[in-house]
């Protein structure tokens, strides 16, 4: 894909849409935390009304069947069921575990349900194309959660760039926070603690801040290099005298990791009981957390666990004519908004996913915005809608399906794919210790 294409498709337009008259019918295959909560954000915006699940675990689905006053017709354990049946919707939701994205989404691109895709799109390279290709050669829309592209925030600052404020973009330096409590719980813990088993840590996590990147460069890097590993989460760092589980550990008042702090902190907590607490256990209270602990894989110390993935990677990216970016995805931070650094050749613009500030070289004057989501809470997790980005998403989706332009969706499929192979360049880079120039592929 050329860089004018990114250009021409990708420019300051805001993410606001109009909203949606007539309801979209919309079927969820994965009632998980994504799954939910992008049906919950669409009903609750009036943009869709939710006609069917697919959900293997059967407190998740009936939850989310009573929830949607969902027929019994239209409830299934399998997405194939879902998926063979007479058509139910007109889009569909697959937000299933990232290694069995590819199944869902082509077998119901094939039966005409136009798609929103939980990221990453698949975990490799050949199911990311299949995807494509049955979306494409079916008609339908195929609209990745690259939710980065849809905040208020993102809008201004390609708003900014558009209107030569910053000049030519020379560099940027973006920092994703994953937060040390966040990387313990889903990713030495959790679900995507290990590579076999998911996906690595910058496709799972940070697919969002390349795709972003590419978003705000206007154009895909042509090589890319990393560097990074499991530095903390590893046995010999375990304290002295601690426990295989929290429970049991006479230092676990002292470790920022403890699992029981953490989760017991949830309690009263609507946001946090949906997440992370709900990952854990759905009995919310103290006794139910403790017994899921002490049963589940959360108790775990997180210096005995079976993970594997990155808990500390940057990535350098050459856009080309001497044009560069860096990503730094870290653990050890608080878990808050994205930060980022924009260098252009008239001005100079610091984000912190909330507000911004911009040099004028000049005037030498400084200014200051806000471009927070107007309602958006404060927080930068799932469990907050992304800071307000989950809403415009779902929002810019239902819109493209209810009126059949696809100009809405900021991100179409080659463009999600393309930025996908830039990740898995970025790991190829990290583990042959090697610069991977990536034109030709791309």
């Amino acid at each position: 894909m050329s860089d004018d294409t990114y250009g021409a498709r990708n420019g300051s337009r805001s993410p606001a849409f109009e909203p949606v008259r007539v309801p979209v019918r919309i079927a969820v295959a994965g009632a998980g935390l994504r799954g939910s909560a992008y049906a919950r954000t669409a009903a609750a915006a009036g943009d869709a009304v939710i006609t069917a699940v697919a959900e293997p675990d059967r407190e998740r689905r009936e939850r989310f069947a009573a929830e949607h006053g969902i027929p019994p017709e239209n409830v299934f354990t399998d997405w194939a069921d879902l998926a063979a049946a007479p058509k139910l919707a007109d889009a569909a939701i697959v937000a299933t575990q990232d290694g069995e994205h590819v199944g869902p989404a082509v077998a119901l691109a094939k039966a005409g349900y136009h798609l929103l895709l939980e990221k990453p799109m698949a975990t490799t390279e050949a199911d990311c194309a299949a995807i494509v290709e049955a979306a494409e050669c079916s008609g339908v829309m195929l609209a990745v959660c690259h939710v980065l592209r849809y905040t208020s925030y993102t809008a201004r600052i390609k708003e900014l760039i558009a209107d030569g404020r910053l000049g030519d973009v020379v560099s940027v330096q973006h920092l994703e926070p994953v937060g040390w409590w966040h990387q313990a719980h889903s990713y030495v813990r959790g679900n995507w603690r290990r590579e076999e088993e998911s996906s690595p840590m910058l496709l799972a996590k940070a697919c969002h801040d390349v795709d972003w990147l590419v978003y705000v460069m206007g154009a895909l890097p042509e090589r890319v290099s990393s560097f990074g590993e499991l530095v903390h989460f590893r046995a010999e760092n375990k304290p002295a005298g601690a426990a295989s589980n929290c429970l049991d550990c006479p230092v676990e008042n002292t470790c920022p990791y403890s699992a029981p702090r953490l989760y017991n902190s949830c309690l009263g907590d609507p946001a946090k009981e949906l997440w992370p607490l709900s990952a854990v256990t759905t009995d919310h209270t103290p006794a139910g957390i403790e017994r899921a602990l002490r049963e589940g894989p959360y108790g775990r110390c997180v210096y005995e666990c079976d993970n594997d993935v990155v808990d500390n990677q940057v990535v350098a990216f050459d856009f080309g004519g001497g044009r560069t970016a860096t990503l730094t995805m870290t653990a050890f931070t608080p878990l808050d908004f994205r930060k980022t650094r924009i260098m252009g050749t008239r001005g100079y613009l610091e984000g912190d996913g909330r507000t911004l500030a911009v040099l004028d070289y000049t005037t030498e004057t400084w200014e200051h915005l806000d471009a927070t989501e107007a309602g958006a809470g404060p927080d930068a997790s799932a469990a907050d809608g992304h800071g307000g980005a989950d809403a415009r998403l779902v929002e810019a989706f239902a819109a493209a399906v209810a009126t059949g332009d696809g100009s809405r969706i900021l991100s179409d499929p080659r463009e999600s794919l393309a930025g996908h192979r830039v990740v898995w360049a970025a790991e190829r880079a990290r583990h042959t210790g090697t610069v991977q120039d990536i034109r030709p592929a791309l």
